[in-house]
């Protein structure tokens, strides 16, 4: 599925912030928070969930409270002959890479990534530079998360645009 830009009005921001807070809330219970028909709020959630805007409903995990304490950001500088898809094969069978994305700049790709440990984390590492295509690694150990991945203030701000 590809994502399309979707203008979101000030029922959309509504909406996500309330299923964001409450997740697990039923859909007569978002109409008569929202104040708008039953009808009205599965054809928004409907839309925006078909053009990508939301993406997902699942639990948000906690790597720290499952056991992965340690988190890192990892910039990988790849070797072009393998390429982007055969290094994120790769990085796709690491469960403890949570995240890459292509970048610009000094490396190719940037990973979020967790362990249990300091020691453990050195073995993730080890995981993700044994493959051949990857020709050198940069980690940064992230000490405290001071914002959380968060994105209701980006859509309340979308209304205003």
């Amino acid at each position: 599925m590809t994502e399309q830009t979707v203008q979101l009005d000030e029922l959309d921001a509504r909406l996500i912030a309330l299923l964001h807070d409450e997740p697990r809330i039923g859909m007569l219970e978002l109409s008569r928070r929202l104040a708008v028909a039953r009808g009205t709020v599965q054809a928004r959630l409907d839309k925006l969930t078909a053009r990508g805007a939301i993406r997902g409903f699942g639990p948000e995990v906690s790597p720290a409270a499952i056991g992965f304490g340690v988190m890192s950001f990892v910039t990988l500088e790849i070797s072009q002959r393998y390429g982007h898809d055969a290094v994120t094969s790769h990085l796709a069978e690491i469960p403890e890479v949570l995240e890459a994305h292509t970048t610009t700049g000094g490396g190719d790709i940037l990973c979020r990534i967790v362990a249990r440990s300091n020691a453990d984390l050195q073995r993730v590492i080890d995981k993700i530079v044994g493959y051949e295509g990857i020709r050198r690694a940069h980690t940064i150990i992230a000490l405290a998360e001071l914002i959380p991945y968060r994105t209701v203030p980006l859509t309340k701000a979308a209304t205003r645009i």
